[in-house]
């Protein structure tokens, strides 16, 4: 089952032994506006192809604008065969309230 991650522990994340990945399944003109530095960008049009891009054996944080679609990536990677997958509550839209306060945010 997917599980929820708030954006400050996926923050938290970063600065400890073990930082999670981070997947952006926005599209492409999302991403333009603004995205979370280390984050690697497969929209969510694209993920049932590319999801050899990823390795299934290293956590996974998976978003989006609000936590939907990222919601909806996140099971299709445990179809296939992904574990530790997290959706992040709230999206890039609460990072960049709650993280991030310089980032552009967007309707």
């Amino acid at each position: 089952m997917v599980r929820d991650i708030s954006c400050r522990e996926l923050a938290a994340s970063f600065s400890g032994d073990q930082p999670l990945d981070v997947l952006d399944v926005r599209e492409d003109w999302e991403v333009e506006i603004c995205m979370i530095d280390r984050a690697r960008h497969i929209p969510l049009s694209e993920l049932q192809v590319r999801v050899g891009e990823l390795s299934p054996e290293k956590p996974l944080a998976v978003i989006c604008h609000h936590g939907v679609r990222s919601r909806h990536a996140g099971m299709l990677l445990e179809e296939c065969g992904f574990k530790d997958v997290f959706n992040v509550s709230g999206g890039i839209d609460i990072w960049a309230l709650e993280v991030e306060p310089d980032m552009t945010r967007y309707d």
